[in-house]
């Protein structure tokens, strides 16, 4: 195994190589993405806290996101699986966890009695995006509840005031609203989708039409337009990926999330202030567009330009696909006996270039993602909050 090989690297090589070669052979596994990108996310924003109040809140918020992205999916996926696919027979409950795309252009009637089936597992995936929306608001009755903290200013430490009773019940009263809201959306999802998966459902053509704009909103409605189409199915689909027979989190899913999470993170921030709303707006475009394309767009980026600069030859192919650390053994050995040279010399050089290609845009988020963003965002808001008071001051 190259974990073998690995070793015989010097530092800091072996350890940023043992780093890479750990995330490629956990990518199915939550716990270690969750640790990662948790670190990514919430290291930034507590060395930025303002306050307790403010220390608390990004905690509660990176912790929790990070358990539904990486937690969720996987355990929605089975439950729902388990509940709508009941009563399908042996045959079409297998065809259940396949590729939609498979099911869809399927004409044995085994494919169409799983169709709606999958559609109802995928409205369930609504219960992520939901309660992603519904974390901002429990972070503010949270703050209310341990810090008795309304205002925005009061929190980020901006200014110290006394704190507006009628204020607070403004701020209560509206998160209590919106997450009644976002459970009542859920239940109507869940009504929709155990009417898909009733039995004998998939015999009505309303039901294939629902279905197929549930899992591939691209193919339905852009069949003559192979861009739009393939956009649509990616970002727009409610439908779960599949992972060796396992439904996980898809694109469209973390879009949502970003969508959905995004109208309850202005929301919330809204209630709480105008600063609190602005420091939203700046931050969350940013953050959001960086987690839905942003780090695949700059990878892929990032080895165009290393491609046309002649970099990384032996581990960049013309696809700009690059081989795990489990397959660079193999390739060290075939380099070492086509350039007389050691397996060790050869693994090395492969090494180099392999941690490069994954190093850069890891270093990429934490730096310009994580501190960046989360420092400006904060300047920026200490900046109005000034530069706002002083304008009221002069006016006076």
């Amino acid at each position: 195994m190259s974990i073998n090989l690995i070793n015989t690297l010097s530092q800091p090589l072996k350890a940023a190589a043992k780093f890479v070669n750990h995330n490629e052979q956990a990518s199915g596994l939550s716990t270690s993405r969750f640790i990662q990108d948790t670190a990514t996310c919430l290291v930034p924003k507590a060395t930025f806290a303002r306050s307790k109040a403010d220390l608390v809140e990004n905690s509660f918020l990176e912790l929790s996101e990070s358990a539904l992205v990486y937690f969720a999916p996987l355990l929605v996926g089975k439950v729902a699986k388990d509940i709508y696919s009941h009563s399908l027979t042996p045959e079409s409950k297998k065809l259940v966890t396949e590729s939609t795309a498979k099911l869809l252009n399927s004409n044995n009637s085994a494919a169409k009695k799983a169709i709606p089936v999958r559609a109802a597992i995928a409205l369930s995936s609504l219960l992520i995006p939901l309660t992603e929306f519904t974390l901002n608001y429990i972070k503010n009755l949270m703050t209310l509840k341990v810090f008795k903290k309304s205002d925005f200013n009061n929190i980020a430490n901006l200014e110290d005031k006394k704190e507006d009773k009628i204020f607070q019940a403004k701020v209560r009263n509206s998160a209590n609203k919106n997450i009644k809201r976002a459970l009542g959306i859920f239940g109507l999802g869940t009504i929709l989708a155990t009417l898909l998966s009733a039995r004998g459902a998939h015999k009505s053509k309303l039901v294939q039409n629902i279905s197929e704009a549930i899992l591939a909103p691209g193919s339905k409605f852009f069949k003559n337009n192979k861009k739009a189409e393939n956009f649509f199915n990616k970002y727009c689909s409610l439908d779960f990926a599949t992972q060796d027979g396992k439904l996980v989190l898809s694109k469209g899913q973390l879009t949502s999330c970003v969508v959905i999470g995004g109208a309850g993170y202005f929301g919330a921030a809204k209630d709480r202030g105008k600063q609190n709303f602005l420091e939203t707006l700046f931050r969350y475009p940013i953050v959001g567009f960086y987690v839905i394309t942003g780090s695949e767009l700059f990878e892929k980026g990032f080895k165009v330009l290393l491609k046309k600069a002649g970099k990384c030859k032996e581990t960049l192919d013309k696809n700009l696909s690059v081989p795990s650390f489990a397959e660079l053994e193999g390739l060290a050995k075939k380099l070492a006996v086509k350039n007389s040279t050691n397996v060790e010399s050869e693994f090395k050089r492969l090494a180099k270039q392999k941690v490069l290609i994954s190093g850069v845009p890891f270093v990429f988020s934490i730096g310009f993602m994580g501190f960046f963003v989360s420092g400006i965002s904060n300047l920026f808001t200490k900046y109005r909050f000034i530069k706002e008071k002083a304008e009221a001051s002069s006016k006076k």
